[in-house]
């Protein structure tokens, strides 16, 4: 989809404490061979930092950097890839509530690690359809630090970072142009990350945790037993969605300053994301995610607002904003940077 006369009008983080990966793995938490194979230095940890805190952190900066009056906004987008507290509670009116305070839509996307990209896309429809409002708010956040998940071993693809990120989106004008949002699916995989888990009751009301390591166990022993698995590269599902993203663009890869992408472990980066866009590893954001972990749906904005504010992307650079979830789906953004970052007095 080709967006026209939208923009970032500002965007904000929240990074909590990173811990050492050395420490983890002198704790006992994280498997040395883990740790060396999977390249991460550090990852953040929020502790008992509520998640819809972290939100509302990043959304304050993010609008400070907007600088766009509460009433211009018509709506507030909150993607989250893990619980956000009470049952039968709204995370993201909590978010509306602590920062615009407007009597909007606030709606949770449950869209795993790509939400902020299919916020923007819905924030893109929106301010398309909608022209009494000029802006729209996307958040997110989570915090793994809840016993029932073991941040560092739920997966070999990555270890659980927590944070938030936000972004103001707006007719108005801002420090990036949003030329196109794409996505692109492969349903036939969404087996893989269900495993054997029968659909109700819900894998938490009977104390399963989140771990991915063990349902690509049941797929390994089910073909060990003959039974092919749901068979696809998530890679595929990533080029598809750059591949489209670029063609709304109207520009190609090449022309591509900085990729910001998830915060995958060294190999399965390299396996899904950097070999199947055919970019080397200094275009993505690997300086950054190796830092930071995988902080589920906030990393594109994490990449973002660091190579912008230090000035890695300056005007007439663009950006390529991708990630991926269960599903599978990717999505991607391309960005054209128009304004230099703001200059400390």
């Amino acid at each position: 989809m080709r967006a026209d006369d939208v923009y970032l009008a500002g965007v904000g983080v929240h990074l909590p404490p990173a811990v050492p990966t050395a420490h983890a793995v002198a704790r006992g938490d994280y498997p040395e061979a883990d740790r060396n194979a999977a390249g991460y230095r550090s990852v953040l940890v929020a502790g008992d930092l509520p998640a819809p805190d972290m939100a509302v952190d990043a959304a304050r900066a993010a609008l400070r950097h907007a600088g766009l009056p509460a009433d211009a906004f018509g709506a507030l987008i909150h993607s989250t890839t893990y619980h956000q507290g009470p049952d039968g509670w709204s995370a993201p009116h909590y978010v509306l509530r602590e920062t615009l305070d407007r009597p909007i839509s606030a709606v949770e996307l449950r869209q795993g690690c790509v939400g902020m990209i299919s916020a923007l896309e819905l924030a893109v429809h929106r301010l398309t359809a909608d022209r009494e409002h000029d802006a729209v708010l996307l958040t997110t956040a989570d915090n793994f630090s809840v016993p029932i998940v073991d941040r560092w071993r739920a997966a070999k693809l990555f270890v659980l970072g927590d944070g938030g990120a936000a972004a103001v989106v707006s007719r108005r004008g801002g420090f990036a142009r949003v030329l196109s949002v794409a996505a692109y699916s492969n349903p036939g995989m969404e087996a893989l990350h269900r495993g054997g888990e029968r659909l109700f009751p819900p894998g938490i009301t009977r104390g399963i945790s989140l771990n991915f390591e063990e349902r690509s166990d049941y797929w390994r022993a089910q073909w060990a037993k003959g039974v092919t698995p749901p068979m696809g590269h998530l890679g595929e599902c990533v080029a598809g969605a750059a591949d489209r993203a670029l063609a709304d663009a109207g520009i190609d890869l090449a022309k591509i300053a900085r990729v910001c992408h998830v915060g995958f472990a060294r190999g399965p980066l390299h396996a899904i994301y950097l070999d199947a866009l055919g970019i080397e590893p200094e275009r993505g954001t690997w300086e950054v995610t190796s830092r930071t972990g995988h902080v589920g749906a906030a990393d594109p904005f994490i990449g973002l607002e660091h190579l912008w504010r230090t000035g890695e992307v300056g005007p007439g650079d663009h950006v390529l904003l991708i990630a991926n979830a269960p599903g599978m789906e990717a999505g991607c953004a391309v960005l054209e940077i128009v304004e230099p970052p703001e200059t400390e007095e």
